[in-house]
């Protein structure tokens, strides 16, 4: 649950303040819920829901829904201009773009580093080379070179090269100025 509650209360952008307002309970308690330090009663996780405007089922389940993470295999990229390189193509990796963006190339070690990552604003992965692995709380995918993940980055995800090459993956984060 505690992932769930975070992450829908970050997807609403609100802040553990406002979820307080919103359910009467206490910022202190809401930041215990979402470590997974205290377990709601079902009096407690019913007022969450009706915060989040979800069912109560929403907040025990430890599947990740598919809206919430988008996977593009290369077969499946769309052609804007040409379709090859030699004549400048251009293909749509995932969804509309942000106008906020960070982006950068991975080279991921072949070991899941310690822990997971987890940040603000979405995250686009696209394997240039190599295949890797991205673990997610409830899901391991492979992808290989030409294929792309896009999901929300408060979701835990790690990283890591699965082929005998080193993989190179273009990462693009999408953030909020404040």
């Amino acid at each position: 649950m505690s992932i769930r509650v975070k992450l829908l209360r970050r997807q609403r952008s609100w802040s553990l303040e406002e979820l307080g307002e919103r359910t009467g309970l206490t910022k202190s308690y809401l930041s215990k819920v979402e470590r997974g330090v205290s377990v709601p009663s079902i009096a407690v996780a019913i007022k969450l829901a009706r915060a989040l405007q979800v069912d109560v089922e929403a907040l025990f389940s430890d599947e990740t829904s598919a809206a919430e993470i988008k996977i593009t295999r290369a077969a499946e990229r769309m052609d804007f201009v040409g379709t090859d390189a030699t004549d400048g193509g251009v293909q749509s990796i995932a969804g509309p773009a942000c106008r906020r963006m960070l982006p950068f190339i991975m080279l991921p070690p072949q070991e899941f580093a310690p822990g997971t990552k987890e940040h603000e604003g979405e995250e686009l992965l696209f394997v240039h080379k190599g295949a890797i692995e991205i673990a997610f709380p409830n899901q391991t995918v492979k992808l290989r070179a030409g294929d792309s993940v896009y999901f929300n980055a408060l979701i835990p995800h790690s990283v890591r090269t699965v082929s005998a090459t080193q993989a190179e993956v273009l990462i693009v984060v999408s953030y909020e100025d404040d």
